[in-house]
This record gives structure tokens, sequence and C-alpha cells, in this order.
């Protein structure tokens, strides 16, 4: 049976068949990562997704990143009031699991499983899991993109809730939520719209993408003429 009931016929079918569908798919991600002004514009789209209401297009990735960690500082201070579990910050070992205290294992385990069902979207519609706009220089560079949309909703909460609930098995009990959470929330559905909503969006918006130019370490030139030692 497939591990995500709620997910929609037409992700599932894509889930399945979606190597026939990457070139199609991974074409417009490719062309709108490789242009600094399009990759631009997705990035201020994914973080307006995180303000809705708020003007966001004149704020710098600098300001954006800032306003971003002030959010979820924010919301770590609230939820550890409200649960009572003691939070020293975001502090983990990629090496050893284990060494770290409960709501940081917690924290990895559950956006873990967050990051298996986003990467499921992206790869349902072809779309390359490594081509990220925010976070770079990864293989799921475009995941840890997407799934920073619902860390939120889904991850955070989850974790402080199963920590503070002192489970048997903490490992478990997080997986379980966070699948669960994930499944209610429709958030595969949820992530292949938003997905598809960056891509065209942009696309509509920024013609001027497939403007073909040469590159420079100095900036781009135009593409079309002859570049000799006389010009």
């Amino acid at each position: 049976m497939y591990p995500w009931p709620n997910l929609n016929r037409e992700v599932r079918s894509s889930a399945m068949y979606h190597e026939m569908r990457s070139c199609h798919s991974t074409s417009p991600s490719c062309k709108l990562v490789s242009n600094t002004r399009s990759r631009l514009n997705v990035a201020r789209k994914m973080y307006q997704m995180r303000f809705p209401g708020e003007y966001v297009s004149r704020m710098t990735m600098q300001q954006l990143r800032g306003k971003e960690g002030s959010r979820i500082r924010s919301l770590y201070r609230t939820l550890s009031k409200e649960t009572g579990v003691e939070w020293n910050g975001r502090t983990y070992n990629p090496d050893d699991y284990l060494d770290s205290d409960p709501i940081n294992r917690a924290l990895s385990s559950s956006n873990a499983c967050l990051y298996g069902a986003v990467q499921c979207a992206i790869v349902a519609l072809g779309c390359s899991p490594g081509l990220g706009f925010i976070h770079t220089g990864h293989e799921r560079s475009f995941v840890y993109d997407v799934a920073d949309l619902y860390k939120t909703e889904i991850s955070i909460p989850v974790s402080f809730k199963i920590v503070s609930s002192f489970p048997e098995n903490l490992d478990r009990a997080v997986r379980k939520a966070t699948r669960d959470a994930i499944s209610s929330m429709h958030i595969m559905d949820r992530a292949v719209e938003d997905i598809r909503a960056l891509f065209s969006k942009t696309v509509e918006e920024d013609p001027q993408i497939d403007e073909v130019a040469l590159w420079d370490a100095s900036g781009n030139f135009p593409s079309g003429k002859s570049y000799g030692e006389d010009q």
C-alpha cells in the first residue's frame, strides 16, 4: 500500500513514473536557478509564503534570512514555554545523532521525515532535489528550501509536543507523529501546488529569463556579436 494514502492520484502516478517526465519538468527549475534575477524572485516568493500579508519584495536576502531567523527563534521560545520543554538552542552533531538533548534529537528526526515527504513531491514533479534557490551546495538543497515552508506547522510543534509527553521510545513516537501530521495536513499535495506556483508565476513575470548572455567574472555581456581585440 502507498505510504501516503492522502496523496492525490496525480502525485502518486508521478512518483512512480517521474523519470519519464524529468527532462520536461526539470528544465524550468534549471532555467530559473541559473539566472540570478529569477533565482532571487523564487527565493523571495518562498519567504513571502512564510510572511503572508507582508511586503518582502524590496528586502535583501540578508534581511529575509534575519527575519526568518527571528520568526523561528520566537516559535522555539513560545513552544518551550507552552510545553515546559527546556530550550537552549538548536545544537546537534550530524555525525552522532545521540550527541544532543531530547528536543534536538526530536527535531532532527522529525525534520528527516519531513524531508523525505517533500522529496517525494519534488521527484514526483520531475524536479531536481539538488537545485536549491535558498540553500545551495547539497544534493538536497531544494528539499531543504521547500521543507522550510512547513517546519513551523510540522516538525517544530510535533517535536515539542512529543518530548513533553516523555514517551518510552522518543524516536518512534516522533516519527509516527510527524507521519500523521504530514498526512492530515496534506503536506505533499501542498508542496506540489507550491512548487508549481513558484515556477509558473516566475516564468510568467520574468520573460527575460530566456535572454542569452556571455558570462564573465565582471558581469554578463550581450551575446550575438563578435568580440575582438579591436573592440
